[in-house]
């Protein structure tokens, strides 16, 4: 599964150490698994403040430190969920980008009704916060954790790259 992330997490952190920024992460459905991945780069310390893996309100909590007033009305495994999550990662790590996932990895639906293979994703960055929700088809476990982690890196690139694009185009 690692050697799977690697690459992506790869791409993620040399974008991260040219622009000389970091990353947190809050990993949810993932159980660690972004921050496992990004953490397979060599150097990674250079781009890395580190995360936690938020699987209970107590971890959530902890890791986040999200008011209740934050949380009201939230339902977990939306994308909305996702980006706050994202926004308090980045702030609680001091870091310049966050990354949230929050999802049912299966085999069944999750406590709060959304469908198992259902993953929401966050990345919040220097004025931007984005967000997605991927849909992996299945209800493995397995299978799901390592696809929402996959996709989340994906995401990570790909919105590290259009900043990049927007940068360089002067928007």
């Amino acid at each position: 599964m690692l050697n799977d992330l690697a690459p992506v997490a790869a791409r993620a952190g040399a974008i991260l150490v040219e622009r000389r920024q970091t990353i947190a992460v809050a990993d949810g459905a993932t159980g660690g698994l972004i921050l496992a991945g990004l953490l397979t780069v060599p150097g990674a310390t250079r781009f890395c403040r580190g995360g936690g893996v938020v699987y209970s309100l107590r971890g959530r909590d902890v890791l986040l430190g999200l008011s209740r007033d934050e949380l009201a009305g939230m339902e977990s495994v939306t994308e909305r969920y996702a980006r706050v999550q994202a926004e308090a990662i980045r702030d609680r790590f001091g870091a310049d980008w966050g990354i949230a996932e929050s999802g049912a990895a299966g085999p069944d639906q999750h406590p709060r009704g959304a469908p198992a293979g259902r993953s929401c994703i966050a990345v919040s960055g220097p004025n931007l916060c984005v967000s997605m929700t991927f849909e992996s088809g299945t209800n493995d476990r397995i299978v799901n954790m390592g696809a929402f982690a996959q996709a989340a890196l994906a995401f990570l690139v790909d919105t590290l790259e259009s900043t990049a694009e927007a940068t360089a185009a002067g928007v």
